[in-house]
């Protein structure tokens, strides 16, 4: 069997070591640029729209990062966190997904944990559908009870592809004395038309704490 050798030479790559500063040069880097932080109090939804209120979401970035943190539900019945997108500016919120769904959960009693997918419930994995998504399953009212996650959206202003996005959610839900839940959704708005604007809300009840922040990645 033959052997290979390289010499320093014979492999390219573009990343430097810059003596003078003792760093590696060549790395793409990235910011991420806030663009709005919208806080709820007691509010039917949140939503970003383009053009509205300073809201950029169009093609000055290839790709959009939201954040939430502390997202508490005023209703314990049937908290499911959602969001859908928009492509008329606000007008409706009806976009087309198909998406899957999945999330692993442990008890505080330590009663059970499971990892499970979520993707054969309504309005959880979608099929060609205009539904909300749901994003995190079973938050509660009380104190301590809230959610953070985030959502990224790909290159919402194409009108050649359909928009890709992913979320990560964390969630303390009801159940049991209460639960830590980690969902993850990823799915893809069915249309070439640009989305410009996205909406987040709970499936019944007001949002009644906590902020969403849009940034842009530049």
């Amino acid at each position: 069997m033959a052997l290979l050798k390289h010499d320093s030479k014979s492999i390219r790559t573009d990343l430097d070591w810059d003596f003078s500063s003792g760093t590696v040069t060549g790395i793409p880097t990235g910011s991420l640029v806030l663009i709005k932080t919208l806080t709820a109090s007691s509010s039917s939804s949140l939503s970003f729209v383009n053009g509205s209120n300073g809201v950029v979401l169009d093609s000055t970035y290839k790709a959009y990062k939201f954040v939430y943190k502390n997202i508490h539900p005023s209703n314990s019945t049937d908290a499911q966190w959602q969001f859908q997108g928009s492509t008329d500016t606000g007008s409706t919120f009806a976009t087309s997904m198909t998406t899957t769904n999945f999330r692993a959960y442990h008890f505080e009693s330590d009663a059970g944990a499971s990892l499970q997918s979520r993707s054969a419930d309504a309005e959880d994995g979608q099929s060609n559908d205009t539904n909300y998504q749901t994003l995190g399953y079973q938050g509660g009212a009380v104190a301590d009870e809230n959610c953070s996650g985030e959502l990224w959206l790909f290159n919402p202003s194409s009108t050649t592809y359909v928009k890709h996005f992913i979320s990560n959610n964390g969630l303390m839900g009801i159940g049991n004395g209460g639960f830590q839940q980690n969902s993850y959704c990823a799915g893809y708005f069915n249309t070439t038309s640009a989305i410009d604007g996205i909406d987040f809300k709970f499936a019944t009840g007001n949002i009644d704490d906590g902020t969403i922040s849009l940034y842009g990645l530049a």
